[in-house]
């Protein structure tokens, strides 16, 4: 892709103004439309939000969505959507042990309302503020339980069973870290204690060593940065086994969302494992070591990202599907969401702008100020291009506030309008969540609040 060296986050602000607008007007549409008798809203067809059977892994994003358009706007009437559907439709995801997916449903929720109430935007109530706290420690220990021991260390392991290591799993790694905060821990047989910072820090490797490529020969296609969707284990000694796909083309190539839930989670668990303690590191690696580690592999994935996406910054939604040998020149223009052969996949980006922006604040606060600088610049042209058409959906009627995102191409489930080869024109309830926190992320930087983390308020153990 082409950075945009001279833009700046103030630059953004019309833009993030008008987004907001019309992130409220979609969020208000869902609230009062969709039907959730038939499950968690997942992607749109036609503009309309619909489900899709696999797990419940979306329904955090349905109402987080509504708690950063209050964070962002200040606007009651989301705080009290947020607030409401999450006491009432939330609990199963606390306590689901069929998933990898705590993260995401438990932080979108309980984490973000925990973490206004410690930072003063809402009111502070003792019995609301345990409440939330309660719910991210239960969560936390359940999904720690939901583990696989490697040879080396071990993993939250996916739906799929002890068997597999999802790249996605990186971001469930911030609910073990809050409960550990918060004072908590998993207990098991005889009452045994284990650390879910222990945990989270040998999930975090196992992703880094296994989801990650090098450059350094593992296999024939070993690039720097390339990531691998699934990582299949043998459960009876946990040796490594191959690398694997299931929402990708194959374990060979680099399905971009899994690539973005990569640059993200490394980053973000860089800012956190930063601002901790040496104590905190009294089992297994160092906090150099650990540092060390994610940081090598932020730097890989985010480094890919800007080498195999088009010059805007948009990424195809796998970087070896086959249509692309049809767009000629794909690497050396801008994305086109609405060719003949390959989808683009919008939620991609949105997730990645993250880890680009956060990666540069990181680094350049470490001193390391022309390579922070590059991440940050990407982050910011990314997240440019995300909020202007063709990916903000404007259209009154639609529900979706960013467009062309896809869900899974190899299964054919994402909608093909009338008229078009490949999905287009649709969003996803991912992507919508992470293009408002992204945009959330900025707002706060050009209003001068408080740094945006997962973390925030969060009170020592």
């Amino acid at each position: 892709m082409i950075i945009n060296y001279h833009i700046k986050p103030a630059d953004l602000k019309e833009k993030l103004g008008h987004f907001w607008k019309l992130s409220g007007e979609k969020i208000k549409s869902i609230e009062k439309e969709y039907d959730a008798s038939f499950g968690a809203p997942v992607f749109t067809k036609k503009g309309k939000y619909t489900t899709r059977g696999w797990t419940e892994w979306t329904q955090g994003f349905q109402f987080g969505s509504a708690i950063l358009q209050f964070d962002a706007t200040g606007d009651e009437s989301f705080l009290e959507i947020g607030r409401r559907n999450t006491v009432q439709a939330m609990a199963p995801h606390i306590s689901h042990v069929g998933v990898h997916d705590h993260g995401f449903n438990n932080i979108s929720t309980y984490g973000n309302l925990h973490r206004l109430m410690k930072e003063g935007k809402i009111p502070f109530d003792e019995w609301e503020k345990n409440f939330y706290e309660l719910a991210l420690k239960a969560s936390g220990a359940v999904q720690a339980n939901r583990w696989t021991k490697t040879s080396d260390g071990g993993f939250i392991y996916s739906f799929n069973g002890p068997h597999s290591l999802f790249v996605d799993t990186i971001r469930s790694c911030r609910i073990l870290m809050m409960a550990h905060r918060l004072g908590h821990y998993l207990p098991g047989e005889n009452d045994k204690h284990t650390s879910l910072f222990r945990r989270a820090t040998d999930h975090l490797l196992a992703t880094a060593k296994y989801a990650v490529y090098y450059g350094e020969g593992r296999d024939c296609y070993d690039v720097w940065g390339r990531t691998a969707h699934e990582s299949i284990f043998n459960p009876n000694d946990g040796n490594y086994r191959c690398p694997n796909s299931q929402q990708g083309y194959s374990g060979f190539t680099t399905w971009t969302r899994g690539l973005a839930w990569a640059m993200v989670g490394f980053a973000e668990e860089l800012e956190f494992l930063q601002s901790l303690p040496e104590t905190e590191f009294k089992d297994g690696s160092s906090k150099d070591q650990i540092i060390s580690t994610l940081l090598k592999g932020a730097r890989a994935t985010c480094d890919f990202y800007l080498d195999h996406t088009s010059t805007d910054g948009i990424p195809y939604w796998d970087t070896g599907a086959p249509g692309l040998v049809h767009l000629d020149g794909w690497l050396t223009r801008k994305a086109d969401p609405f060719n003949d052969f390959e989808p683009v996949d919008s939620s991609a980006a949105a997730i990645g702008v993250q880890g680009l922006l956060r990666l540069g604040q990181y680094l350049k606060l470490q001193g390391k100020q022309e390579e922070g600088n590059r991440y940050w610049q990407a982050g910011l042209t990314v997240a440019s291009r995300l909020l202007e058409e063709p990916y903000l959906s404007t259209e009154p009627g639609h529900q979706g506030i960013l467009l062309h995102s896809v869900y899974h191409r190899p299964n054919g489930w994402d909608f093909i309008p009338e008229g078009y080869k490949i999905p287009c024109n649709e969003s996803s309830m991912w992507g919508d969540y992470h293009i408002r926190e992204a945009a959330m992320y900025l707002t706060r930087i050009i209003s001068g609040e408080p740094y945006y983390t997962f973390f925030n308020g969060i009170t020592e153990p």
